[in-house]
């Protein structure tokens, strides 16, 4: 893998990790309300937060156009760099609104059924 290949990747990591935090932390707030089940949040939080997370990989991929048609110096720098965070965004878009719901629903799920196998527990603070 190249340098400019690499440093794609690292900025697709923030990217794909901030639409991760945005669609969980959304779907946390649903479920601390306690009005609906886990299930009701995930799929209400994954159909609320699709426009901003779509959005936010559609406007990275469109900046990052003219890197991938560029032809003067430089272009081979520029191709790589484009190709990564582009292929990767789409993927990690689809991930995001697909499987990270699953997982969480999942998960959660996992949590209640078997409190003691928890990975994080609650602990108090204030001792």
């Amino acid at each position: 893998m190249s340098v400019p290949a690499s440093v794609g990747f690292i900025a697709l990591i923030g990217i794909a990790v901030l639409n991760g935090v945005v669609l969980i932390s959304y779907i946390n707030k649903l479920v601390s309300e306690g009005t609906r089940t886990t299930g009701q949040a995930v799929i209400e939080g994954t159909r609320r937060r699709m426009r901003p997370v779509i959005l936010t990989a559609t406007i990275a991929a469109f900046g990052l156009v003219p890197f991938l048609f560029a032809t003067g110096p430089g272009a081979e720098i520029q191709r790589p760099l484009a190709i990564v965070v582009i292929g990767g965004l789409i993927s990690a878009t689809i991930l995001t609104l697909v499987l990270l719901p699953i997982l969480y629903y999942y998960s959660a799920n996992w949590r209640i059924k078997f409190p003691s196998f928890a990975v994080i527990k609650s602990f108090n603070l204030s001792r």
